[in-house]
């Protein structure tokens, strides 16, 4: 059986190695330098047992795909009622950077567009932003298995560029959604953004979104350590949001042709889940014009199919 799976693992990965369509994001100029011909696949069951192809162990920023943890965590923490306050949860429609807010409440429409990212790192109680910063690590390396890192260079081109997400930052705090100094909420975002992940899980232990997703598959249960990260009901919640709005302004075609919750990067990264069974995490840095993965967008809906 394990071989089969194998098989057709690489097979999907075959299949879409051509592909040569999209672009590199380079809105980060550091993301404009990564190898475009890079291209991994990793599948974890939720037992905790791998499958990968390809460039599996190339390490790449997570980028957007940080916000459903992040917004799970805000939720473990505060509780969704607060959460609510100052976060929606309907799909916007909109660009994953558009300066907006919901009309009529003037909270960011969703937790997987900048805004609501934003808003959501705000949320994760800590002191000093170093101590918010330390407890997003901590959980992200929980569901990942190992510690993760940032990639300095990729923070600094981040935070050198930002001036979007600080007028995103500055206009969430004009209506009351930001608590504290944006500019201090922004740094824990940019450096949450730079975290460095492979699409290898579980096997080698690595942060890859596979093994996050497995995590999630398991209602908050780590499949290499057994240690549970989080409760269903979070876990419920964040997979629901991760279906309607995890891809942007796709998320509508992703659900209809695809069904499973994802979340996807401007790293080239993309996270699946089917809840239960297994995590899915591709890389491939070419992106479409709506800033996901082309070829990651592809293997993904393929995997579960088999």
């Amino acid at each position: 059986m394990a071989e089969l799976v194998q098989r057709y693992l690489n097979l999907i990965r075959d299949e879409h190695a051509g592909v040569t369509d999209g672009a590199l994001a380079t809105y980060i100029p550091e993301l404009a330098d990564v190898d475009p011909n890079g291209f991994g696949l990793s599948l974890s069951l939720s037992d905790g047992y791998v499958y990968e192809s390809g460039d599996a162990t190339v390490e790449f920023t997570i980028q957007s795909i940080s916000k459903p943890f992040t917004y799970a965590l805000a939720l473990d923490q505060i509780g969704q009622d607060a959460v609510d306050a100052r976060i929606g949860v309907e799909p916007s429609g909109e660009a994953f950077n558009e300066i907006s807010v919901d009309a009529a409440k003037k909270t960011p429409k969703n937790p997987m567009i900048n805004a609501g990212a934003i808003a959501a790192v705000s949320l994760v109680p800590g002191a000093t932003p170093d101590e918010r910063f330390a407890r997003i690590r901590e959980f992200y390396s929980a569901c990942a298995g190992r510690p993760l890192d940032i990639d300095p260079a990729v923070y600094a081109s981040e935070k050198k560029t930002g001036s979007r997400n600080r007028a995103i930052a500055y206009m969430l705090q004009s209506f009351g959604v930001l608590d504290g100094d944006p500019d201090e909420v922004l740094d824990v975002y940019f450096r949450q953004c730079s975290f460095k992940v492979t699409s290898t899980d579980l096997a080698r232990m690595a942060a890859t979104l596979a093994r996050m997703a497995a995590t999630l598959a398991r209602g908050g249960v780590n499949p290499m350590t057994g240690r549970r990260v989080t409760d269903t009901v979070v876990v419920q919640r964040t997979l629901a949001v991760m279906v309607t709005c995890g891809m942007y302004d796709a998320a509508g075609d992703w659900a209809s042709a695809v069904g499973m919750p994802a979340k996807s990067g401007v790293g080239g990264g993309i996270v699946a889940v089917l809840p239960g069974q297994l995590g899915i995490g591709v890389y491939s840095p070419l992106l479409d014009d709506k800033g996901n993965s082309v070829a990651g967008s592809a293997c993904a809906g393929a995997c579960p199919n088999g």
